[in-house]
């Protein structure tokens, strides 16, 4: 089974940077939220390319993700 992994969205967005549209998706895997935003900065540079008023980037949790389910008497 994959791990959970963070990636990192790549956003044009209107002037107010209220609607924002995700345009690329950075090509590296973080293994926690942190090390995804310490990138941030470099990532942001590299993609200075798009047509937008404001381009943002955002962390987002990717791979599978596990509930753990709390012991006891099912519901229902």
């Amino acid at each position: 089974m994959e791990a959970a992994f963070f990636v990192m969205a790549i956003m044009g967005c209107g002037d107010a940077a209220t609607t924002c549209a995700t345009t690329r998706v950075e090509p590296a895997h973080y293994a926690t939220v942190q090390q995804c935003q310490a990138a941030m900065p470099a990532a942001l540079a590299r993609n200075n390319d798009l047509d937008f008023p404001v381009v943002s980037a955002a962390c987002q949790r990717n791979g599978v993700q596990m509930v753990e389910r709390a012991s006891g008497k099912a519901r229902g």
